[in-house]
């Protein structure tokens, strides 16, 4: 390496957040960093500031598992080199490493230049078991990931896994400013290549007999004339057109609708439903 890892290792303090695959280690990261006052996060192959990808690549947009795990571990050495001059060019400086064990973020910090952890953060210490397995089923069920920066920043560097964006408001504990209020960290919510496929799948007719179901149970009165199904990599898409009857709440009605046939076929069936587009054909 070009510059003196000596002198950068002995102005770094690195923490670690330790826990296993899809357990929410990338949803609480910011929070984590906000606590140890950690200028950057390591995550999954990328170098992280505030809202900012600063260096490296995402192992969520490799196509395959194993490429995946090569990236997060900064295999290559030219990742491994962009990082390292990245972090030669700050002054004095904090970083949170994530992975999935004590090894793996020795093995991070060993590849990048950095000292050992000198505290190590276990997921389990900071999450309820309820919230572990909610991004478990997450993960394992829907293929969601986090990557722990705004919407914008993922949408401009990796458009083609972006699914969502979700908003974590934190409380500020400062009182008696004027015009202080709740920290606002923003995080995206991405579906890499090789977690689509592991999706459930199910034959068109039985999800087309699901949503009949749903929207009956929804309101007797509006009536099905068609369901359209589509499946891609992302998921299943519904286009269901129909009749409803006069005075009803077309906005608002038609969304609690929408809401209500994804959440119940997901909630019953692990189906991943992309999409549900309603077509009004008539009022009657």
């Amino acid at each position: 390496m070009f510059w003196d890892s000596w002198k950068i290792r002995r102005r770094i303090r690195v923490y670690a957040l330790v826990g296993e695959s899809g357990t929410g280690k990338s949803f609480r990261a910011k929070l984590v960093a906000q606590k140890y006052r950690a200028d950057f996060i390591i995550d999954d192959g990328l170098l992280i500031k505030g809202n900012r990808i600063m260096a490296g690549h995402s192992a969520k947009k490799e196509k395959t598992f194993m490429s995946a795990v090569k990236v997060a571990l900064f295999d290559e050495k030219a990742q491994r080199d962009e990082v390292a001059r990245k972090l030669q060019g700050e002054a004095s400086k904090k970083v949170l490493i994530l992975g999935t064990s004590e090894k793996m973020v020795h093995k991070i910090a060993v590849r990048l230049q950095l000292p050992p952890p000198s505290k190590i953060i276990k997921i389990e210490d900071i999450a309820s078991q309820a919230d572990i397995e909610n991004a478990i089923r997450a993960r394992r069920i829907e293929g969601k990931h986090i990557i722990p920066v705004p919407s914008v920043e993922v949408k401009r560097s990796y458009p083609l896994i972006f699914y969502d964006a979700v908003r974590i408001f934190k409380r500020n504990q400062a009182s008696g400013v004027i015009g202080s209020g709740p920290t606002v960290h923003e995080k995206s919510v991405v579906r890499p290549a090789y977690s689509r496929r592991n999706k459930v799948s199910i034959s068109e007719a039985a999800l087309s007999q699901m949503a009949l179901q749903c929207v009956d149970e929804f309101d007797q009165q509006i009536r099905i004339k068609q369901i359209g199904v589509k499946d891609d990599d992302l998921g299943y898409r519904l286009i269901i057109t129909l009749d409803v009857a006069s005075g009803t709440q077309l906005g608002g009605n038609m969304q609690n609708l929408q809401r209500y046939i994804i959440t119940d076929i997901e909630r019953y069936t692990s189906i991943l439903i992309e999409e549900v587009n309603i077509i009004i054909d008539k009022i009657i």
